[in-house]
């Protein structure tokens, strides 16, 4: 399990259409990074180019994962690292249970584990999620609405338990109370397990529940300012016009 992920001027683009271009960030364990921009920005694609996904092609820079690129790897061998991301629009899987699922995930990752003892780290998830505990028995997210999709997003990261979490828009679409169980089991992996989060959002509001460390402003496929919490503040209350207008773009 890695320590550190390292992105060193990063350029990506999609179907010849440059998207990043030029993202420095540095994520370490038990940090949490906020990474905030407008739509459009290139804050999903920065996470989907992570995690390795075919339709982006890296165009300059690197991913390191303790000092070793990773630009090379599959995503499935980027997950076995430890890098886990939390997608905006989780994918509906008939026919494979929630269970089934993350158990196989979990032999993958760490070792294998018998179904017993499988059964009661997922029973203590789900009540720490507040999910019913039928939900092992359900297909993935088949027929789950928008909220138990993004805490069923939460129960997997929180059973994997992986070193660096990228949370993509995790707190769209969810309600008050949904958003503070989703940002308490957030809070917990980080402090408890050391997993580092980047946290992509457009909105302050789960910076309410989720404290952190740095907060990044992210516009235009680049990073323009990073600051403490406080800068979230600002963007609340200010948004993005300054940096677009600075950058030389229309609102």
């Amino acid at each position: 399990m890695i320590k550190e992920l390292a992105i060193k001027g990063l350029h990506a683009s999609v179907a010849g259409k440059s998207i990043l271009k030029g993202v420095d960030l540095v994520v370490r364990r038990g940090e949490i990074h906020a990474l905030m921009g407008p739509n459009g920005s290139g804050k999903s694609t920065l996470s989907s180019v992570i995690m390795g996904n075919p339709g982006y092609t890296v165009d300059e820079g690197d991913i390191l994962a303790d000092g070793k690129s990773i630009l090379s790897l599959e995503p499935e061998e980027r997950a076995k690292l430890g890098l886990f991301l939390s997608f905006q629009y989780p994918l509906e899987v008939p026919g494979v249970t929630v269970s089934n699922f993350l158990r196989t995930a979990y032999g993958h990752l760490h070792e294998p584990i018998s179904p017993v003892k499988f059964a009661g780290l997922l029973k203590k998830e789900l009540s720490a999620l507040h999910m019913k505990a039928d939900v092992a028995d359900r297909y993935l997210n088949d027929g789950f609405s928008g909220g138990e999709k993004k805490r069923a997003e939460m129960l997997q990261m929180a059973l994997l338990k992986p070193s660096i979490a990228i949370l993509d828009e995790t707190d769209s679409g969810l309600d008050v109370d949904a958003l503070k169980i989703v940002s308490e089991s957030a809070n917990r992996l980080a402090k408890e397990s050391g997993t580092g989060i980047l946290l992509i959002t457009h909105y302050q509001r789960i910076l309410k529940y989720v404290k952190p460390d740095r907060v990044h402003v992210f516009v235009n496929g680049r990073i323009v300012n990073s600051g403490g919490p406080e800068l979230a503040e600002k963007l609340e209350s200010r948004g993005y016009a300054e940096y677009s207008s600075k950058l030389g773009l229309v609102e």
